[in-house]
């Protein structure tokens, strides 16, 4: 299993002149970590900005430095060498892009000097295979918010980590750290509420297991401490009641996230690489 990655990924020297913040930087360490985590090996894209123009460039759109003859004879030169590199190894899981690059945009090129959908010049050669924006790709750290107090909640729990995990996400369970017993006294609650809260604020996603004629408790204000920190929330409800005619859950609970009904939808909500 290989990905395709743009090369400033893992060389922002790339990158042209003054772009690159400390947040970019955090966002590509996090993008190979999960490559790193999971076992997936990673295959540099070239860089045709750079092989055309240079490392030291300054920030520029497609039509005014690279809508040319000869970048086009570029592009053609490189498109021909990648497809015969995924003729002989295979589809490639994916492909990683940045956004905005006039190349390797993903959802966002700038061809023009106002911001536009679609793909890059190069990655838009390779409408086959999906691609992902490297911001998108580097959030996979998963916080599980669930009830875990009988057997069989925290049965089905683990078998939620495991099917994020065949994903490729990184799935941090509450019940894995104690967080499962009566008799803990006043010191292990505080600690464990603080280990849950630095996860929390850390999570890329959280994921919310809110079946039950009432959700959880801990459960929903994990779900509201996350959506008011602006993060991604999925809301897993398998449970066929409904709290009315147009809620499936509480209406706070619901509209604070995507919410889905069956497990096996998960990894699509997800925006899972394998899915």
């Amino acid at each position: 299993m290989y990905v395709l990655m743009s090369p400033c990924i893992t060389d922002p020297s790339c990158r042209a002149a003054g772009i690159t913040t400390d947040d970019d930087l955090e966002v590509f360490s996090r993008a190979v970590g999960r490559c790193e985590r999971f076992g997936i090996e990673i295959v540099t894209l070239p860089c045709p900005e750079t092989l055309y123009s240079g490392k030291e460039r300054q920030p520029t759109t497609f039509e005014e430095s690279l809508d040319t003859p000869a970048f086009s004879a570029l592009l053609d030169d490189l498109e021909e060498d990648l497809r015969a590199l995924i003729r002989k190894r295979g589809p490639p899981l994916c492909i990683i892009g940045v956004d905005s690059s006039p190349c390797c945009g993903v959802r966002t090129t700038y061809r023009t000097s106002e911001k536009e959908a679609g793909r890059g010049a190069f990655i838009a050669r390779f409408p086959e295979h999906a691609a992902f924006d490297v911001r998108e790709f580097a959030a996979y750290r998963v916080y599980l918010a669930a009830p875990l107090f009988s057997e069989a909640e925290q049965n089905y729990n683990l078998v939620l980590h495991d099917l994020l995990t065949s994903h490729l996400f990184d799935v941090y369970l509450p019940q894995e750290v104690g967080d499962t017993s009566r008799t803990r006294d006043r010191g292990e609650q505080r600690q464990i509420f603080d280990l849950h809260l630095r996860v929390l604020m850390d999570a890329d996603i959280v994921v919310a297991v809110v079946d039950g004629a009432d959700s959880d408790s801990g459960t929903s204000w994990e779900m509201g401490y996350a959506y008011a920190l602006g993060k991604q929330v999925i809301a897993l409800r398998t449970d066929f009641r409904s709290a009315g005619h147009h809620e499936h859950v509480n209406l706070m609970l619901e509209e604070s996230a995507a919410l889905v009904t069956r497990k096996e939808d998960l990894p699509v909500a997800l925006r899972s690489p394998l899915a």
